[in-house]
């Protein structure tokens, strides 16, 4: 995973919800629309093939983006919902070690 600081939506980048019915879920952005909506899934609750269209607004940005995710679209256009289950995983277990050291 690489480490992002800009603020603009990019594929593969990991957001989270802030309102809606999904409010506090990770989800990975699978497609940019335009500037204000993108498509996202998390390989389980909303899987590739049934995304979830969302206003940029209502996301929060996180700074992180799944290369292998970026890859497999660019490769094939397709991401298996495993890559993103996994994407969303890596980064729930970098958040987790994150505020184990924090604790400390």
């Amino acid at each position: 995973m690489k480490v992002k600081h800009r603020s603009e939506t990019q594929i593969g980048q990991l957001v989270k919800v802030l309102k809606g019915r999904d409010a506090e879920a990770i989800y990975v952005i699978i497609r940019v629309l335009d500037d204000r909506f993108v498509e996202i899934a998390d390989g389980n609750k909303r899987k590739f093939d049934q995304p979830k269209r969302k206003n940029v607004q209502h996301l929060e940005l996180l700074p992180m983006i799944n290369s292998e995710v970026v890859h497999s679209l660019q490769e094939s256009g397709k991401v298996t919902n495993a890559k993103l289950r996994h994407a969303v995983l890596a980064y729930q277990k970098f958040v987790n070690s994150i505020a184990e050291e924090k604790g400390d």
